[in-house]
Protein backbone atom coordinates (compact mmCIF):
# COMPACT_ATOMS: atom_id res chain seq x y z
CA UNK A 1 0.00 0.00 0.00
CA UNK A 2 1.94 3.52 -1.14
CA UNK A 3 3.35 4.92 1.88
CA UNK A 4 0.97 3.20 4.33
CA UNK A 5 -2.00 5.39 3.24
CA UNK A 6 -5.90 3.17 2.89
CA UNK A 7 -6.47 3.46 -0.44
CA UNK A 8 -10.00 3.40 -2.60
CA UNK A 9 -10.01 2.73 -6.33
CA UNK A 10 -13.00 3.81 -8.43
CA UNK A 11 -12.42 2.75 -12.14
CA UNK A 12 -14.87 4.88 -14.61
CA UNK A 13 -15.83 1.92 -16.97
CA UNK A 14 -19.19 3.11 -18.17
CA UNK A 15 -18.20 4.92 -21.15
CA UNK A 16 -20.65 4.26 -24.60
CA UNK A 17 -17.75 4.66 -27.24
CA UNK A 18 -19.53 6.31 -29.50
CA UNK A 19 -16.75 7.24 -31.62
CA UNK A 20 -16.00 3.17 -31.33
CA UNK A 21 -18.92 2.38 -33.46
CA UNK A 22 -19.44 -0.50 -34.71
CA UNK A 23 -16.90 -1.89 -32.15
CA UNK A 24 -19.03 -0.92 -29.82
CA UNK A 25 -22.42 -1.71 -30.83
CA UNK A 26 -22.74 -4.70 -28.31
CA UNK A 27 -19.86 -3.72 -25.57
CA UNK A 28 -18.95 -1.05 -23.88
CA UNK A 29 -15.88 0.80 -24.73
CA UNK A 30 -13.75 -0.94 -21.74
CA UNK A 31 -14.68 -4.38 -22.84
CA UNK A 32 -13.36 -3.77 -26.32
CA UNK A 33 -10.41 -6.20 -27.17
CA UNK A 34 -7.15 -5.43 -27.64
CA UNK A 35 -3.74 -7.52 -28.83
CA UNK A 36 -4.16 -11.09 -28.61
CA UNK A 37 -6.08 -12.00 -25.59
CA UNK A 38 -6.77 -8.29 -23.42
CA UNK A 39 -9.50 -5.98 -23.04
CA UNK A 40 -9.08 -2.39 -22.44
CA UNK A 41 -9.90 -2.50 -19.14
CA UNK A 42 -6.78 -4.82 -17.86
CA UNK A 43 -4.81 -2.18 -18.30
CA UNK A 44 -6.34 0.18 -15.43
CA UNK A 45 -7.11 -3.35 -13.24
CA UNK A 46 -3.24 -4.05 -14.14
CA UNK A 47 -1.81 -1.20 -13.07
CA UNK A 48 -3.79 -1.16 -9.67
CA UNK A 49 -2.99 -4.37 -8.63
CA UNK A 50 0.46 -4.23 -9.95
CA UNK A 51 0.69 -1.30 -7.63
CA UNK A 52 -0.56 -2.37 -4.71
CA UNK A 53 -3.76 -0.92 -4.74
CA UNK A 54 -6.18 -3.89 -3.51
CA UNK A 55 -9.50 -2.11 -3.22
CA UNK A 56 -11.14 -1.27 -6.76
CA UNK A 57 -14.88 -0.41 -7.54
CA UNK A 58 -16.01 -0.31 -10.93
CA UNK A 59 -18.36 1.71 -12.30
CA UNK A 60 -20.03 0.46 -15.19
CA UNK A 61 -23.06 2.07 -17.37
CA UNK A 62 -23.55 1.19 -21.09
CA UNK A 63 -24.13 -2.21 -22.85
CA UNK A 64 -21.89 -3.39 -19.39
CA UNK A 65 -22.55 -7.43 -19.47
CA UNK A 66 -19.85 -8.85 -21.71
CA UNK A 67 -17.07 -6.06 -19.07
CA UNK A 68 -19.26 -7.76 -16.08
CA UNK A 69 -18.55 -11.79 -17.51
CA UNK A 70 -15.15 -10.84 -18.26
CA UNK A 71 -14.16 -8.95 -14.71
CA UNK A 72 -16.08 -11.84 -12.71
CA UNK A 73 -13.82 -14.64 -14.75
CA UNK A 74 -10.18 -12.76 -14.96
CA UNK A 75 -10.21 -10.91 -11.68
CA UNK A 76 -11.90 -12.53 -8.91
CA UNK A 77 -9.48 -11.63 -5.86
CA UNK A 78 -8.83 -13.79 -2.97
CA UNK A 79 -11.89 -14.29 -0.62
CA UNK A 80 -10.05 -14.65 2.05
CA UNK A 81 -9.22 -11.19 2.20
CA UNK A 82 -12.02 -8.74 2.68
CA UNK A 83 -10.17 -5.34 1.80
CA UNK A 84 -9.21 -6.81 -1.48
CA UNK A 85 -11.41 -7.11 -4.20
CA UNK A 86 -12.20 -5.90 -7.45
CA UNK A 87 -16.18 -5.77 -7.91
CA UNK A 88 -18.46 -3.89 -10.14
CA UNK A 89 -21.01 -1.72 -9.42
CA UNK A 90 -23.47 -0.55 -12.13
CA UNK A 91 -26.17 2.13 -11.49
CA UNK A 92 -28.00 1.47 -8.08
CA UNK A 93 -30.54 4.36 -8.38
CA UNK A 94 -30.02 5.52 -4.71
CA UNK A 95 -30.22 9.32 -5.45
CA UNK A 96 -33.04 8.91 -7.63
CA UNK A 97 -34.22 7.25 -11.27
CA UNK A 98 -31.34 8.64 -13.18
CA UNK A 99 -27.86 6.80 -14.44
CA UNK A 100 -25.06 8.41 -13.93
CA UNK A 101 -24.94 11.82 -15.25
CA UNK A 102 -21.03 12.01 -15.62
CA UNK A 103 -17.89 11.03 -14.09
CA UNK A 104 -18.31 13.08 -10.43
CA UNK A 105 -21.89 11.87 -10.51
CA UNK A 106 -21.20 8.22 -10.49
CA UNK A 107 -18.72 8.45 -7.50
CA UNK A 108 -21.42 10.34 -6.09
CA UNK A 109 -24.31 7.99 -6.51
CA UNK A 110 -21.80 5.34 -4.56
CA UNK A 111 -20.32 7.99 -1.89
CA UNK A 112 -21.61 5.43 0.65
CA UNK A 113 -18.96 3.39 -0.65
CA UNK A 114 -16.40 6.04 0.66
CA UNK A 115 -17.98 6.90 3.98
CA UNK A 116 -17.99 3.20 4.96
CA UNK A 117 -14.71 2.33 4.03
CA UNK A 118 -13.14 5.22 5.55
CA UNK A 119 -10.11 5.91 2.78
CA UNK A 120 -7.25 8.21 3.30
CA UNK A 121 -7.03 8.64 -0.57
CA UNK A 122 -9.13 7.99 -3.07
CA UNK A 123 -7.79 7.07 -6.74
CA UNK A 124 -10.18 8.03 -9.98
CA UNK A 125 -9.18 6.51 -12.75
CA UNK A 126 -10.12 6.09 -16.57
CA UNK A 127 -10.74 2.61 -18.04
CA UNK A 128 -10.22 3.84 -21.80
CA UNK A 129 -6.18 3.90 -22.36
CA UNK A 130 -3.47 1.54 -23.16
CA UNK A 131 -0.43 2.27 -20.45
CA UNK A 132 1.29 1.08 -17.77
CA UNK A 133 1.54 3.48 -14.85
CA UNK A 134 2.85 2.99 -11.26
CA UNK A 135 0.39 4.52 -9.36
CA UNK A 136 2.38 4.23 -6.15
CA UNK A 137 4.76 7.40 -7.49
CA UNK A 138 1.64 9.39 -8.20
CA UNK A 139 0.50 8.72 -4.74
CA UNK A 140 3.79 9.57 -3.16
CA UNK A 141 4.15 12.98 -5.09
CA UNK A 142 0.79 13.79 -4.07
CA UNK A 143 1.67 13.73 -0.45
CA UNK A 144 4.81 15.20 -0.93
CA UNK A 145 3.20 18.24 -2.30
CA UNK A 146 0.28 18.56 0.63
CA UNK A 147 -1.96 18.20 -2.21
CA UNK A 148 -5.44 17.66 -1.75
CA UNK A 149 -5.90 16.70 -5.51
CA UNK A 150 -3.36 15.37 -8.06
CA UNK A 151 -4.04 14.91 -11.66
CA UNK A 152 -1.75 12.67 -14.32
CA UNK A 153 -0.96 14.62 -16.86
CA UNK A 154 1.21 14.55 -20.50
CA UNK A 155 1.92 16.77 -22.94
CA UNK A 156 -0.30 17.02 -26.65
CA UNK A 157 -0.38 18.96 -29.53
CA UNK A 158 -1.98 22.34 -29.58
CA UNK A 159 -4.23 20.63 -32.04
CA UNK A 160 -5.26 17.91 -29.79
CA UNK A 161 -6.49 20.39 -27.20
CA UNK A 162 -10.20 19.87 -27.88
CA UNK A 163 -10.20 16.29 -27.39
CA UNK A 164 -8.34 16.90 -23.32
CA UNK A 165 -9.01 18.80 -20.26
CA UNK A 166 -5.83 21.17 -20.21
CA UNK A 167 -3.98 22.54 -17.27
CA UNK A 168 -1.95 25.04 -16.62
CA UNK A 169 0.75 24.85 -13.75
CA UNK A 170 2.88 27.64 -11.68
CA UNK A 171 7.15 26.59 -11.21
CA UNK A 172 5.80 24.01 -7.86
CA UNK A 173 3.18 21.51 -10.28
CA UNK A 174 0.50 23.81 -8.78
CA UNK A 175 -2.28 23.77 -11.54
CA UNK A 176 -3.73 27.62 -11.78
CA UNK A 177 -6.24 26.59 -14.53
CA UNK A 178 -8.51 23.63 -15.39
CA UNK A 179 -10.29 23.39 -19.15
CA UNK A 180 -12.34 20.82 -20.45
CA UNK A 181 -11.72 20.60 -23.90
CA UNK A 182 -11.10 23.72 -24.48
CA UNK A 183 -11.13 25.09 -28.85
CA UNK A 184 -6.95 26.57 -28.24
CA UNK A 185 -5.09 26.66 -24.91
CA UNK A 186 -1.37 28.49 -23.93
CA UNK A 187 1.30 26.29 -24.69
CA UNK A 188 3.00 24.84 -21.40
CA UNK A 189 6.08 25.82 -20.69
CA UNK A 190 9.06 25.12 -22.33
CA UNK A 191 7.01 24.68 -25.99
CA UNK A 192 5.51 26.12 -28.36
CA UNK A 193 3.34 23.31 -30.25
CA UNK A 194 2.55 21.50 -26.76
CA UNK A 195 0.21 21.99 -24.17
CA UNK A 196 -0.76 19.78 -20.73
CA UNK A 197 -3.57 17.65 -20.61
CA UNK A 198 -5.22 15.42 -17.82
CA UNK A 199 -5.37 11.73 -18.84
CA UNK A 200 -8.17 11.46 -16.36
CA UNK A 201 -6.48 9.87 -13.65
CA UNK A 202 -7.25 12.00 -10.50
CA UNK A 203 -5.93 11.30 -6.74
CA UNK A 204 -7.74 13.27 -4.09
CA UNK A 205 -7.74 12.96 -0.40
CA UNK A 206 -10.60 11.30 1.34
CA UNK A 207 -12.64 13.86 3.09
CA UNK A 208 -11.41 16.86 0.23
CA UNK A 209 -13.46 14.54 -2.06
CA UNK A 210 -16.60 14.01 0.18
CA UNK A 211 -16.99 17.24 0.39
CA UNK A 212 -16.55 18.68 -3.23
CA UNK A 213 -19.02 15.42 -4.21
CA UNK A 214 -21.77 16.75 -1.72
CA UNK A 215 -21.41 20.42 -2.97
CA UNK A 216 -21.73 19.39 -6.71
CA UNK A 217 -24.50 17.43 -5.98
CA UNK A 218 -25.90 20.56 -4.34
CA UNK A 219 -25.30 22.51 -7.12
CA UNK A 220 -26.13 20.46 -9.68
CA UNK A 221 -22.88 19.55 -11.37
CA UNK A 222 -21.91 16.22 -12.28
CA UNK A 223 -18.59 15.80 -13.88
CA UNK A 224 -14.81 16.24 -12.56
CA UNK A 225 -13.32 17.59 -15.76
CA UNK A 226 -16.23 20.17 -16.34
CA UNK A 227 -17.15 20.74 -12.68
CA UNK A 228 -15.89 20.22 -9.78
CA UNK A 229 -11.78 20.24 -10.33
CA UNK A 230 -12.15 23.68 -12.32
CA UNK A 231 -13.69 24.78 -9.42
CA UNK A 232 -11.02 23.46 -6.82
CA UNK A 233 -8.39 25.72 -8.87
CA UNK A 234 -8.44 28.82 -6.69
CA UNK A 235 -9.74 27.20 -3.21
CA UNK A 236 -7.62 24.02 -3.02
CA UNK A 237 -4.65 22.45 -3.77
CA UNK A 238 -4.12 21.10 -6.73
CA UNK A 239 -0.99 19.68 -8.40
CA UNK A 240 0.38 17.96 -11.87
CA UNK A 241 1.75 14.81 -11.52
CA UNK A 242 3.95 14.12 -14.70
CA UNK A 243 3.19 11.35 -16.13
CA UNK A 244 6.93 10.89 -17.84
CA UNK A 245 8.50 11.05 -14.60
CA UNK A 246 6.91 7.68 -13.72
CA UNK A 247 9.07 4.80 -14.26
CA UNK A 248 8.09 0.74 -15.19
CA UNK A 249 10.41 -1.96 -13.73
CA UNK A 250 11.29 -4.23 -17.11
CA UNK A 251 10.97 -1.47 -19.81
CA UNK A 252 13.24 -2.07 -22.44
CA UNK A 253 15.37 1.30 -24.02
CA UNK A 254 13.48 0.58 -27.60
CA UNK A 255 10.05 1.22 -25.79
CA UNK A 256 8.67 5.02 -25.98
CA UNK A 257 8.99 6.48 -23.04
CA UNK A 258 6.15 7.09 -20.89
CA UNK A 259 3.53 5.55 -24.01
CA UNK A 260 0.18 6.55 -23.03
CA UNK A 261 -3.27 6.14 -25.84
CA UNK A 262 -6.17 7.14 -25.62
CA UNK A 263 -7.71 4.25 -27.94
CA UNK A 264 -11.49 6.38 -28.31
CA UNK A 265 -11.31 6.10 -32.23
CA UNK A 266 -10.91 3.18 -34.14
CA UNK A 267 -7.90 4.76 -36.20
CA UNK A 268 -6.11 5.68 -32.45
CA UNK A 269 -7.59 1.88 -31.82
CA UNK A 270 -6.10 0.32 -34.91
CA UNK A 271 -2.84 2.19 -34.63
CA UNK A 272 -1.96 1.26 -31.14
CA UNK A 273 -2.23 -2.36 -31.85
CA UNK A 274 0.35 -2.33 -34.42
CA UNK A 275 2.49 0.00 -31.62
CA UNK A 276 3.42 -3.55 -29.73
CA UNK A 277 4.26 -5.77 -32.71
CA UNK A 278 7.96 -6.47 -33.75
CA UNK A 279 11.09 -7.42 -32.06
CA UNK A 280 11.11 -3.38 -30.88
CA UNK A 281 7.74 -2.34 -29.89
CA UNK A 282 7.02 0.53 -29.17
CA UNK A 283 4.84 -0.70 -26.73
CA UNK A 284 6.13 -4.31 -25.32
CA UNK A 285 2.59 -6.22 -24.54
CA UNK A 286 5.28 -8.71 -22.66
CA UNK A 287 6.90 -8.04 -18.87
CA UNK A 288 7.25 -9.84 -16.27
CA UNK A 289 8.35 -6.98 -13.66
CA UNK A 290 4.60 -5.39 -14.68
CA UNK A 291 2.51 -7.31 -16.56
CA UNK A 292 -0.65 -6.54 -17.93
CA UNK A 293 -3.38 -9.52 -17.15
CA UNK A 294 -5.47 -11.21 -19.04
CA UNK A 295 -7.93 -14.38 -18.67
CA UNK A 296 -6.33 -17.37 -17.69
CA UNK A 297 -6.76 -20.32 -20.79
CA UNK A 298 -7.48 -23.58 -20.59
CA UNK A 299 -7.78 -23.72 -24.97
CA UNK A 300 -5.63 -25.41 -27.27
CA UNK A 301 -2.37 -23.70 -28.81
CA UNK A 302 -2.84 -22.17 -32.15
CA UNK A 303 -1.51 -24.54 -35.24
CA UNK A 304 0.21 -23.48 -38.09
CA UNK A 305 -0.25 -25.66 -40.72
CA UNK A 306 1.99 -23.50 -43.63
CA UNK A 307 2.23 -20.12 -45.04
CA UNK A 308 4.15 -17.40 -44.86
CA UNK A 309 3.84 -15.29 -41.33
CA UNK A 310 5.60 -11.86 -40.76
CA UNK A 311 5.10 -9.89 -36.79
CA UNK A 312 1.93 -11.40 -36.30
CA UNK A 313 -0.02 -12.46 -33.12
CA UNK A 314 -1.82 -15.94 -33.44
CA UNK A 315 -4.45 -16.13 -30.77
CA UNK A 316 -5.14 -19.90 -29.04
CA UNK A 317 -7.35 -22.41 -30.72
CA UNK A 318 -7.04 -20.89 -34.35
CA UNK A 319 -5.42 -22.19 -37.52
CA UNK A 320 -3.39 -20.74 -40.00
CA UNK A 321 -3.86 -23.48 -42.87
CA UNK A 322 -1.02 -22.11 -45.84
CA UNK A 323 -2.08 -18.47 -45.81
CA UNK A 324 0.09 -14.85 -45.77
CA UNK A 325 0.02 -12.81 -42.61
CA UNK A 326 1.84 -10.02 -42.47
CA UNK A 327 1.02 -7.45 -39.49
CA UNK A 328 -2.23 -9.64 -38.71
CA UNK A 329 -3.78 -9.99 -34.92
CA UNK A 330 -5.64 -13.12 -34.99
CA UNK A 331 -7.79 -13.69 -31.20
CA UNK A 332 -9.22 -16.94 -30.46
CA UNK A 333 -10.07 -19.49 -32.56
CA UNK A 334 -9.95 -17.99 -35.74
CA UNK A 335 -9.55 -19.98 -39.14
CA UNK A 336 -7.28 -18.88 -42.16
CA UNK A 337 -8.06 -20.64 -45.22
CA UNK A 338 -5.53 -21.47 -48.02
CA UNK A 339 -4.14 -18.62 -50.18
CA UNK A 340 -5.72 -16.20 -47.86
CA UNK A 341 -4.02 -13.44 -47.84
CA UNK A 342 -4.39 -10.75 -43.97
CA UNK A 343 -2.51 -7.47 -44.56
CA UNK A 344 -2.50 -4.83 -41.32
CA UNK A 345 -5.58 -6.49 -39.85
CA UNK A 346 -7.24 -7.18 -36.41
CA UNK A 347 -9.48 -10.47 -36.57
CA UNK A 348 -11.09 -11.30 -33.73
CA UNK A 349 -12.93 -14.49 -31.78
CA UNK A 350 -14.61 -17.11 -34.07
CA UNK A 351 -14.20 -15.22 -37.38
CA UNK A 352 -12.96 -17.66 -40.55
CA UNK A 353 -11.56 -15.86 -43.62
CA UNK A 354 -11.99 -17.64 -46.40
CA UNK A 355 -9.82 -19.60 -49.58
CA UNK A 356 -8.49 -16.90 -51.35
CA UNK A 357 -9.91 -13.85 -49.33
CA UNK A 358 -8.08 -10.75 -48.84
CA UNK A 359 -8.04 -7.71 -46.50
CA UNK A 360 -6.02 -5.66 -45.72
CA UNK A 361 -6.09 -2.53 -43.54
CA UNK A 362 -9.63 -3.92 -41.62
CA UNK A 363 -11.02 -4.70 -38.13
CA UNK A 364 -12.57 -7.93 -38.51
CA UNK A 365 -15.23 -8.03 -35.57
CA UNK A 366 -16.36 -11.48 -34.08
CA UNK A 367 -18.14 -14.32 -35.26
CA UNK A 368 -17.72 -13.33 -39.22
CA UNK A 369 -17.45 -15.76 -42.24
CA UNK A 370 -15.36 -14.40 -44.95
CA UNK A 371 -16.35 -15.65 -48.19
CA UNK A 372 -13.64 -17.22 -50.28
CA UNK A 373 -12.14 -15.07 -52.48
CA UNK A 374 -13.44 -12.01 -50.66
CA UNK A 375 -11.61 -8.41 -51.19
CA UNK A 376 -11.59 -6.05 -48.61
CA UNK A 377 -9.45 -2.83 -47.97
CA UNK A 378 -8.46 -2.84 -51.93
CA UNK A 379 -11.90 -0.40 -53.08
CA UNK A 380 -13.01 1.96 -50.51
CA UNK A 381 -15.67 3.07 -52.28
CA UNK A 382 -17.24 -0.14 -52.57
CA UNK A 383 -16.51 -0.78 -49.13
CA UNK A 384 -17.92 2.56 -47.84
CA UNK A 385 -20.97 1.31 -49.17
CA UNK A 386 -20.85 -2.42 -46.86
CA UNK A 387 -18.96 -0.87 -43.81
CA UNK A 388 -17.96 1.92 -41.61
CA UNK A 389 -14.82 3.22 -42.97
CA UNK A 390 -12.55 5.42 -40.70
CA UNK A 391 -10.41 9.00 -42.35
CA UNK A 392 -7.35 7.40 -42.53
CA UNK A 393 -9.22 4.09 -44.72
CA UNK A 394 -9.62 1.31 -41.95
CA UNK A 395 -13.00 -0.75 -42.67
CA UNK A 396 -14.52 -2.25 -39.94
CA UNK A 397 -16.48 -5.21 -40.43
CA UNK A 398 -19.52 -5.42 -38.01
CA UNK A 399 -19.53 -8.41 -35.52
CA UNK A 400 -21.68 -11.00 -37.42
CA UNK A 401 -21.71 -9.38 -40.96
CA UNK A 402 -20.99 -12.26 -42.60
CA UNK A 403 -22.70 -15.05 -41.28
CA UNK A 404 -21.35 -18.54 -41.08
CA UNK A 405 -21.73 -20.83 -44.13
CA UNK A 406 -23.30 -24.60 -43.49
CA UNK A 407 -20.22 -26.53 -44.86
CA UNK A 408 -17.86 -24.71 -41.77
CA UNK A 409 -20.33 -23.98 -38.81
CA UNK A 410 -19.71 -27.25 -37.76
CA UNK A 411 -15.82 -26.84 -37.66
CA UNK A 412 -15.86 -23.51 -36.13
CA UNK A 413 -17.91 -25.09 -33.00
CA UNK A 414 -15.74 -27.73 -32.75
CA UNK A 415 -13.00 -24.71 -32.34
CA UNK A 416 -15.03 -23.19 -29.99
CA UNK A 417 -15.48 -26.10 -28.28
CA UNK A 418 -11.84 -26.58 -28.16
CA UNK A 419 -11.55 -23.06 -26.78
CA UNK A 420 -12.54 -22.08 -23.07
CA UNK A 421 -14.18 -18.70 -22.87
CA UNK A 422 -10.49 -16.79 -22.13
CA UNK A 423 -7.95 -16.37 -24.39
CA UNK A 424 -4.06 -16.63 -25.12
CA UNK A 425 -1.84 -15.84 -28.01
CA UNK A 426 1.15 -17.19 -29.84
CA UNK A 427 3.29 -14.94 -30.60
CA UNK A 428 4.49 -15.18 -34.22
CA UNK A 429 6.66 -12.65 -35.03
CA UNK A 430 9.41 -12.31 -38.04
CA UNK A 431 8.65 -15.67 -39.09
CA UNK A 432 9.09 -16.44 -42.88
Amino acid sequence: MPANRNVLAFVMAGGEGARLHPLTANRCKPAVPFNGKHRIVDFVLSNLVNSEIYSTYLLVQYKSQSLIEHVRQTWTMARFMPQQFITVVPPQMRTGPAWFQGTADAVYQNIHLIESMQPDIVAVFGADHIYRMDIRQMIDFHIRNNAQASVATIPVSLQECDQFGIVETDDNHRIVDFKEKPRSARPMPGSHTQALASMGNYIFNADVLLAQLKRMHENGETDFGKHILPSMVKSHKLVAYDFATNVIPGTQPFEEHAYWRDVGTIDAYYQAHFDTLGAQPRFRMTNRHWPIYASPDQAESAQIENGIINRSVVGSGSIVDGASLDHAMLRRSVLVERHARLEHCIVMERSRIGRGAAVRNAIIDQDNDVPPEEKIGFDLARDRQRFPVTPNGVVVVPAGYFPARKSTSTYLAQLEEAASFTEAPARLEAVA
